[in-house]
């Protein structure tokens, strides 16, 4: 079965959603690492989650999706471009008994200090511009709750989700109400009701039904007495953005000194992407020349630039 991602709108409504099943990027992705039952549950349930999100972006970039945890998960972190290419792994203490049914809270809200962020990162930045993050409280006791609470409080979008994931597939239910777009001769009490009502439906979905219905089944169950518009699919996939040079800049940012320090005592550097695990490995002329571009640099800036 293909990755889909499915988007459709209520006809004459201010509603719109979308359905995502990714059982292909989401068996990628565990192929990389074994997860505990409670945690792959809690990473599928944001791939699903960050695949809806970044179908609506409307720049070319990614969304990067993190938890920041105070419980036996460090870090969470899933990262979807517009192409819906996405990314996903977790953090998590080796020596940690975890129970199978454990939640949000236990995981990664133990002591009240966990925080959830989602950044925007555009590809092509103006000059000047940087990456916009926002980032708050883990304020409720599931992954769709968290987003649903920061949507509205950062974005001012009503937003429901709805989020399943087991061993074989990751999925996910989207509805968004879109602000200022009523149908014609619309009230605010009659978009109020569309909302609603459309809210109504989706609750009636359990999460076995999610994971084992195909998406044309599911809206035809949800929604058959409703006038859907139905657009063409999408087909995410798995892709990492590693890459040697991004590794480099990361050891630049360290200095130079400290990567001196390091290769006089190692030798070399090996580094190893935890997103997709592959290995990187700069021995000290690797290093010296992640460098020397800069020194170049430097010395042209410098007046009457470099001397033969």
């Amino acid at each position: 079965m293909a990755d889909t991602l499915q988007k459709f709108m209520f006809e004459h409504s201010v509603v719109r959603g979308e359905l995502v099943e990714l059982p292909e990027t989401w068996r990628h992705v565990q192929s990389l690492r074994t997860y505990p039952p409670a945690i792959r549950s809690l990473l599928g349930e944001m791939l699903a989650a960050a695949a809806l999100l970044s179908a609506n972006l409307k720049f070319d970039g990614s969304l990067i999706m993190q938890v920041h945890g105070d419980g036996p998960v460090n870090l969470l972190v899933v990262e979807c471009n517009s192409a819906l290419q996405l990314r996903a792994t977790a953090k998590f203490s080796a020596d940690a008994e975890i129970a199978d049914d454990a939640g949000l809270r236990a995981l990664v809200n133990l002591h009240g200090n966990g925080r959830f962020a989602i950044t925007l990162d555009p590809r092509e930045k103006l000059p000047g511009q940087q990456a916009y993050q926002g980032i708050v409280s883990l304020d409720g006791d599931s992954v769709a709750t968290v987003i649903e609470n920061y949507m509205l409080r950062s974005e001012q979008l009503d937003t429901r989700l709805w989020l399943a994931a087991d061993a074989q597939s990751a999925r996910g239910l989207l509805l968004q109400k879109i602000p200022g777009q009523g149908g014609i001769g619309q009230s605010g009490d009659a978009d109020n009701d569309d909302w609603n009502r459309a809210v109504m439906l989706a609750q009636t979905l359990r999460t076995d039904e999610m994971l084992q219905t195909d998406i044309e089944t599911l809206m035809h169950r949800l929604f058959w007495e409703e006038t859907i518009r139905v657009y063409e699919p999408r087909h995410p996939t798995f892709q990492c953005s590693c890459s040697r040079e991004r590794v480099g800049n990361m050891l630049k940012m360290l200095g130079r000194d400290e990567i001196d320090s390091a290769i006089a005592e190692l030798g070399s550097l090996s580094i190893d992407c935890d997103f997709c695990g592959q290995h990187y490995l700069f021995d000290a002329v690797d290093c010296a020349q992640l460098f020397a571009t800069d020194l170049m640099i430097d010395a042209l800036r410098q007046p009457g630039g470099l001397k033969q």
